[in-house]
């Protein structure tokens, strides 16, 4: 398993020398990547571009490149120019996001995303491999455009650049349709939540997906990359806290009682019925009471919390998953350099 740190959004909280200090210390402290944000905000490229300009061998990813956001021949472009400039060291991680930011923030509507991710990818790839020509007609994605308001002048074009196929695309998926369709189509998983105590549902839509795939795939070149909080601190209870009340948010408020990502994934995760509670209180205008009824259990599943010898312990648990890339959710530079260490002792 790799280690990576996830520096989030930039400027958020902490200055650029502050952040480029952290990717830095976790270059230095043996990390094998970082990993950038976007939400509406910081774009997740510029830092990605920043952080490789700054550093000499620790991979950069993006967690992730928002779809609409960009054309898939842009994000193509940006791809394999950042692959070219550092020397291979550029993971493309993409995303259709959420309604919320694609509606609200770039004024496209949000729907379809399992075909949209699926003619995204295969667009992006296309470009990337450079066999022919660009041409791809689906369902959301049409190039050359012939639509409506088209000159009818467009023509299929090779990318000037000549792209690497090897450049990894990840894709983050917490549906289970998503997960198989990842499986199938991308080189890695990206997820925010993972029970390494309870997670054939994600390993078994990620199987189905292997079988489906027009290369080779399978645990010996498939990554899962997990953003994992990691809290240092003898008083449980009190570590506890700030991630009871993220949770509580997650399940019972980012969403729609019919349709929240993260309570579907966590109920799969082993809480179904701890998942009904939460939402349902705070839909009650309970907030207060939908964070207290997050279980200990839950936030002892999926984050690292407690003293050093309790987190070193429970640490275990990941490096004998399936998980292929940790990636440390937390920016304190002391958390970064005990994680450093557990990870190579």
């Amino acid at each position: 398993m790799k280690l990576g740190v996830h520096v989030g959004y930039w400027g958020l909280g902490l200055t650029k020398d502050e952040q480029l200090e952290i990717v830095q210390a976790a270059e230095s402290l043996g990390y094998d990547s970082v990993w950038t944000a976007e939400a509406y905000g910081s774009d997740a490229v510029s830092p990605a571009a920043w952080i490789l300009a700054q550093t000499t061998k620790i991979e950069v990813g993006t967690a992730i490149m928002q779809m609409p956001g960009r054309t898939p021949a842009m994000t193509a472009m940006t791809a394999m120019t950042l692959f070219a400039l550092s020397r291979g060291r550029f993971v493309l991680g993409l995303g259709p996001s959420g309604p919320q930011v694609v509606e609200g923030w770039h004024g496209v509507p949000y729907d379809k995303t399992l075909t949209w991710t699926r003619e995204y990818v295969q667009v992006v790839r296309k470009a990337i491999e450079r066999k022919e020509p660009l041409s791809f007609q689906g369902e959301k994605i049409q190039i050359p455009y012939t639509g409506p308001g088209s000159t009818g002048q467009g023509k299929p074009l090779k990318s000037i650049l000549h792209g690497n196929p090897v450049l990894p695309i990840y894709v983050g998926a917490l549906a289970p349709k998503a997960q198989v369709q990842a499986g199938e189509l991308c080189d890695g998983l990206l997820l925010t939540t993972f029970n390494p105590d309870d997670c054939k549902y994600v390993l078994g839509n990620l199987e189905e997906g292997f079988k489906k795939a027009p290369v080779q795939r399978g645990w010996d070149n498939y990554d899962i990359a997990v953003t994992v909080s990691v809290v240092i601190d003898d008083d449980l209870e009190r570590a506890r806290v700030p991630l009871k009340q993220q949770l509580g948010f997650y399940i019972g408020g980012m969403g729609s009682k019919k349709q929240n990502f993260y309570k579907d994934f966590l109920s799969r995760s082993g809480f179904e019925g701890e998942c009904e509670k939460i939402q349902n209180l705070w839909f009650a205008g309970d907030k207060a009471g939908a964070i207290a009824a997050v279980p200990n259990e839950m936030i002892d599943a999926i984050y690292l919390i407690g003293s050093k010898d309790r987190i070193k312990d429970r640490y275990q648990r990941w490096k004998e998953s399936k998980v292929g890339t940790f990636i440390l959710g937390s920016m304190d530079l002391d958390v970064m350099r005990f994680m450093a260490e557990i990870h190579a002792g």
